[in-house]
């Protein structure tokens, strides 16, 4: 003998519909994958909003409503959404955290401090001035050629000292350091 629907839990009888709601969603979404996550997101609407089901009353109808509205909620907030397949956009949104930078930025102050005094004066014309080789050299009054040597070996020994890789990028923070261990003095 089985309870009367008024004294049964209506919690028993979400599991009997849980076919028919699989069916009616993949109408619905013409996506059997898709289909099971709007069912599942449905269910834990109901689970915890069963108080407002008035016993009695059609169950079936009450769960197909709430998967009918899952469905247009997600459709509507599907179309404000862009699709990114690649992660193009969401690559182009992401950044690193601030604290890493920084404290790259006080390596790099450490060992900048380390370089000889010609070393710091040519990376500061070349890379944070936005001077030419040329113009550094006649800032300097050294060849073109001295200059040119000292930038790539204060480079070098900002690399060294910093422990970076070959290849290895220095996150810097801000466009006077980015410019300084650029090995293209116009790429900063």
């Amino acid at each position: 003998m089985s309870d009367a629907p008024e004294t049964r839990d209506p919690r028993d009888e979400i599991v009997e519909h849980l076919g028919a709601m699989r069916a009616f969603a993949i109408s619905l979404t013409r996506n059997g994958s898709l289909a099971d996550d709007m069912v599942q997101d449905a269910l834990v609407k109901a689970w915890t909003n069963m108080d407002k089901f008035q016993r009695g009353t059609n169950m079936r109808a009450w769960l197909f409503t709430i998967l009918r509205n899952t469905f247009y909620s997600h459709y509507r907030r599907r179309r404000r959404e862009v699709e990114d397949v690649d992660n193009v956009m969401a690559d182009s949104l992401a950044q690193k955290p601030d604290h890493d930078g920084r404290l790259q930025m006080n390596d790099f102050n450490a060992a900048f401090d380390k370089l000889n005094e010609e070393q710091r004066e040519a990376l500061i014309l070349v890379g944070a001035g936005g001077f030419s080789y040329e113009e550094a050299a006649a800032t300097c009054g050294v060849a073109v050629g001295t200059v040119k040597s000292r930038v790539n070996r204060a480079r070098a020994r900002l690399a060294e000292l910093m422990q970076l890789n070959e290849g290895e990028a220095l996150e810097a923070t801000d466009q006077v350091t980015r410019g300084i261990v650029a090995s293209n003095p116009s790429a900063a």
